[in-house]
């Protein structure tokens, strides 16, 4: 198992950037998947950006974000990011990072989580 912890949220204008970090402790060595999710009130918890263990870490994005948005690992550091740029008043949520060794897609389905670092975003 793992233990995630994000950090890095914050207020942002539009037109900003943040940089959301999650660090990774625990069995580290396994092949996870690692992924980014955000969550509204009253909403459901939508995937944002997922990376794999394999193929050269190929990732994917939500189109929302996609082209706005990056996500990256630092295996040194055991630590996952999602770097946004060019932020909306609509990625405004709470950020989770999640992990889990099978691969979930966009779906919620992972078994570790954090416990999200809030994003907002002022028009």
């Amino acid at each position: 198992q793992v233990q995630l912890v994000e950090s890095g949220g914050g207020s942002v204008q539009a037109g900003g950037s943040l940089t959301l970090s999650c660090e990774i402790s625990g069995d580290t060595g396994r092949d996870w998947y690692l992924a980014w999710f955000r969550q509204t009130p009253g909403n459901e918890r939508e995937g944002v950006a997922l990376m794999s263990p394999f193929s050269s870490y190929t990732r994917w994005y939500a189109a929302s974000v996609r082209g706005r948005f990056t996500i990256s690992k630092d295996n040194a550091k055991n630590t996952l990011y999602l770097s946004m740029n060019d932020l909306k008043p609509d990625d405004s949520a709470m950020y989770y990072c999640a992990a889990d060794l099978q691969n979930y897609g966009m779906a919620p389905g992972y078994d570790y989580w954090g416990q999200g670092t809030q994003v907002t975003v002022s028009s």
